[in-house]
């Protein structure tokens, strides 16, 4: 029987690792890049196109699912793989991101968030223990701790109240996962550091957060709009707060740029919502930067939309046709360009770990960043 989770690191070059986690329902290549399921379903891109493209797990949205169709009801139809048929791990989010941002009315307590549905105005209330349960009844692989999310710009106060209070939901997400019978004997926790920019509540976070232990550990707080160079601030020295051994999950990153500069400081895990939302506004990502397809310049393109790129899409279809579908708003242009996208993302992961394999991470990263933004090959990594 394979693992329920054991995570091996193959090879390092600096700060950035590569290696694999087994679970029993597959292997995550790392570093992994998730794609986002938010309601059950990467958006316009059927799942086994998802696996085609290179991806080993997905993201799922806890806050979304619990609203609809319903925790209870993927439940009851055998959960969430079998009910948006895809077999592989599944990552969950804890519901806290969303609750934070998309309810207008929340009211926080140290028992956890009562907030109204965006959908329907019904209240509810999620706490680490309903947090816990939710992703139980979807059938989650690996579970997030529930914390409390505050922005960048608030007072030191505030992010060090959120942060205490987080670790203590941590704890309380440990024993609610921990009392989930069958589910918990396969499944993996994740614990999730807070601390916004400041140093030192990112260390008293990962202290606390070992002395619960987890399976992973994830670093929250992050790409809130504290911009590029702020973020590469607190990768220089919060991965290495971390517990070496398990695997580092940078949440709700990001750009192509963000996501090389992140494993350069020793990130193993990350997902976003880019390359999905990008392909259904008509962006598509390429290795000399993103390209908008709508332009009027396309519409007599007869070469593909990627020339290095071996998709479907780029191989099936001409730049010219893309720009049609995108600008008459046909659904099969949102479905091409998203999984171009996808494909994008999985092959520069793959690129990633090749490159750390070989011990040339470096250069691959320089190249890449002159490349695709014309930086000039500036590296992230400093000396703390």
């Amino acid at each position: 029987m394979s693992p329920r989770f054991d995570f091996t690191i193959h090879a390092t070059d600096g700060r950035a690792r590569t290696g694999e986690i087994a679970m029993r329902r597959g292997t995550i290549r790392t570093p992994a890049f998730m794609p986002v399921g938010t309601a059950a379903t990467v958006k316009a891109v059927k799942p086994a196109d998802v696996r085609a493209a290179g991806a080993d797990i997905l993201l799922g949205n806890t806050y979304h699912l619990m609203l609809r169709p319903g925790a209870e009801r993927v439940d009851r139809l055998g959960g969430l793989h079998g009910f948006m048929g895809w077999d592989r791990p599944i990552l969950t989010d804890s519901g806290g991101y969303q609750v934070m941002s998309l309810s207008d009315l929340t009211k926080r307590s140290e028992d956890g968030v009562e907030f109204k549905s965006h959908l329907d105005g019904s209240r509810h209330l999620l706490s680490p223990e309903r947090s816990m349960e939710i992703q139980r009844l979807l059938g989650s692989d690996i579970v997030m701790a529930f914390d409390e999310l505050v922005p960048t710009t608030a007072t030191r106060d505030v992010q060090a109240r959120a942060m205490e209070r987080s670790m203590r939901w941590a704890k309380r997400s440990r024993a609610g996962f921990d009392a989930g019978g069958a589910h918990a004997e396969g499944a993996a926790l994740f614990g999730i550091q807070q601390g916004a920019l400041d140093e030192s509540l990112r260390r008293e976070s990962a202290d606390a957060l070992k002395d619960i232990g987890f399976d992973g550990y994830a670093i929250g707080g992050l790409a809130v709009g504290e911009g590029q160079e702020a973020m590469f601030g607190v990768l220089d020295y919060a991965p290495g707060q971390l517990d070496a051994a398990k695997p580092r999950y940078l949440m709700g990153v990001g750009k192509p740029d963000d996501i090389v500069g992140a494993v350069e400081l020793g990130v193993d895990m990350f997902d976003c919502v880019l390359p999905t939302r990008s392909g259904r506004t008509g962006q598509a990502f390429t290795r000399s930067g993103p390209i908008n397809i709508r332009n009027a310049r396309f519409a007599e393109d007869t070469g593909p939309l990627d020339p290095e790129c071996p998709c479907p899409s780029c191989t099936g279809w001409s730049r010219a046709y893309l720009h049609h579908l995108v600008r008459a708003g046909e659904i099969l242009g949102a479905m091409l360009m998203t999984e171009h996208n996808l494909w994008f993302y999985q092959r520069l992961m793959a690129d990633l770990r090749a490159a750390i394999a070989a011990g040339s991470l470096s250069l691959f990263a320089n190249d890449f960043r002159t490349r695709y933004a014309g930086r000039g090959g500036s590296n992230p990594e400093r000396t703390s």
